[in-house]
């Protein structure tokens, strides 16, 4: 028995991913059991009519009334409990035992307790019904229908006659064996789908980041830079007052690589994007490689004098990477120039009138001896934010 209960845990998974698939199967248990315990509810409800109207049988309706009521309490807390951050697996388990046990006693008490010269054609299609619902352990399954089995047989002799029960018997014992088969069938399915959407979706992120990810910096390229720009201009939020365009330029970049070839300048540039990546973190701008040695920054600000702290940390990052070039004009290190536009939210939604706005402060950056910053806006007078670190 055990290693077929473990043939049917690792079916065509690993342990890990297993263990992955399962925990998100079950957790969808919760809304599979709000669903059923609506509907299970409303059907009692609507059974509870047939023994006054046709009966009058004021017990029956009372029986089936308070089935219903139950079940509505478990919608709702079922319901309560998919709120909650941090569901346990003890807590899905306790819902689904109380709603079959409720299912169970409906089935019987209609069954053999109300109907004891009738076979239990309901209770059949009940058990077979009821475990096709959620998806849970193999050992939970095989519990549970094994015990709702032989309360059913137990309850059948004491009630109703052998000419009866015994057909019950056999049919609640073929049942309980379909039941028992097309759960883990179904269990079986379900893991699998949602093993195979777990790749399609890893697959779809791998594609997805390759699209937008530079791969040599590692920063976002210039097709997520545009998008993420139009985003920017349209989705700011009500806090936000300035808007923020920076490019910068490695300076003298050319004769970087000229003096010490193309495969340092691809290592100087991974530790650009590694420094923009790190002022993405801690500062939480957008930074994206947009051309060759181009770099570009995107943030909204409600504190202008916070532009400055973010350039100055910047440039304090790249000096303090120490980065040799001799034959650099400005520093015996790697430096950069920086422009940044800066606009009122709101006040613009062309992207590339303020890329070139932005562009044109980097080209007055180079114009003002490099390795530093220029700032400037329509409501900014513009100034220039020197290099801490000039040699």
């Amino acid at each position: 028995m055990r290693n077929i209960f473990y043939h049917w845990r690792f079916y065509r998974l690993g342990r890990e991913q297993y263990s992955e698939c399962m925990n998100r199967v079950f957790s969808n248990n919760l809304l599979y059991l709000r669903q059923a315990n609506t509907v299970f509810a409303i059907f009692a409800v609507v059974f509870s009519l047939f023994p006054l109207l046709l009966e009058k049988d004021v017990i029956k309706m009372c029986v089936y009334l308070a089935i219903a009521i139950v079940a509505f309490v478990l919608a709702y807390i079922t319901n309560y409990t998919m709120q909650k951050a941090d569901v346990k697996d003890k807590d899905i388990y306790t819902l689904i035992t109380i709603f079959s046990l409720n299912l169970i006693f409906f089935g019987i008490y209609q069954s053999v307790l109300a109907n004891p010269y009738h076979l239990a054609s309901l209770y059949y299609c009940l058990l077979i019904s009821l475990l096709l619902l959620f998806v849970n352990s193999p050992i939970y399954n095989f519990f549970l229908i094994t015990g709702t089995v032989i309360v059913f047989i137990v309850s059948t002799v004491i009630v109703k006659a052998p000419d009866i029960y015994i057909f019950d018997i056999i049919n609640v014992l073929v049942a309980g064996l379909i039941s028992l088969y097309f759960s883990w069938q179904v269990s079986k399915l379900r893991l699998g789908l949602e093993f195979n959407a777990g790749q399609l979706e890893e697959e779809r992120n791998k594609y997805l980041n390759q699209s937008i990810v530079d791969e040599l910096t590692q920063l976002r390229n210039r097709r997520d830079y545009m998008n993420t720009f139009h985003r920017f201009l349209t989705n700011y939020r009500a806090s936000d007052d300035w808007f923020c365009v920076a490019i910068g330029d490695i300076d003298f970049f050319k004769n970087y690589n000229d003096f010490y070839g193309h495969p340092k300048g691809d290592d100087c540039l991974r530790v650009m994007g590694g420094i923009l990546n790190h002022l993405k973190e801690i500062m939480g701008v957008y930074t994206a490689r947009v051309g060759g040695e181009e770099f570009s920054m995107l943030w909204c600000e409600k504190d202008l004098a916070h532009v400055d702290a973010i350039i100055n940390k910047l440039i304090k990052l790249i000096r303090e990477a120490r980065m040799p070039h001799e034959k650099s004009k400005v520093s015996q290190y790697v430096t950069m120039s920086i422009g940044v536009y800066i606009v009122k939210c709101g006040s613009s939604s062309d992207v590339q009138t303020l890329y070139d706005f932005a562009d044109k402060a980097l080209y007055t950056a180079k114009g003002s001896g490099r390795n530093c910053a220029i700032i400037y806006g329509e409501e900014i007078k513009q100034y220039k934010i020197p290099s801490p670190f000039d040699d």
